[in-house]
């Protein structure tokens, strides 16, 4: 009887450690992914078409939902903060030039996203 309860407790907390394991695991590749996407952007927007910057847009999109799942130490917040900021800074150039405006009006889209991260957007 005692082997048993020993074998399922052992078996129980090592469920717990793997689920937390995976759950940070998640946390930072939310991070990760974020900070991808922000080197995509800074190596290769310049050369982006209309469809390349709807990908875009509704991959940033994506990111920030699952950060939005996470809680993150304030330090971390900074981080986020820094690279959604270079995300946003990347499209906001990309409106600028006009391909995300004239093609999707895009422009009032992209400028909820900067108020909701804290930016603004200087033309």
């Amino acid at each position: 009887m005692r082997n048993k309860v020993k074998k399922t407790l052992m078996g129980l907390a090592l469920v717990v450690a793997t689920l937390s394991v995976s759950s940070c695991a998640t946390r930072e590749s939310a991070v990760n992914d974020l900070q991808k996407f922000s080197y995509e952007l800074r190596d290769n927007s310049q050369y982006y078409t209309a469809s390349e910057w709807e990908r875009a847009f509704n991959k940033f999109g994506m990111i920030r939902r699952e950060i939005a799942r996470h809680d993150y130490t304030v330090a971390e917040r900074q981080r986020i903060g820094r690279l959604e900021g270079d995300c946003a800074r990347y499209m906001v150039r990309g409106a600028k030039d006009g391909v995300i405006n004239s093609v999707f009006g895009l422009g009032s889209e992209l400028q909820g996203i900067l108020d909701a991260i804290g930016g603004k957007n200087r033309e």
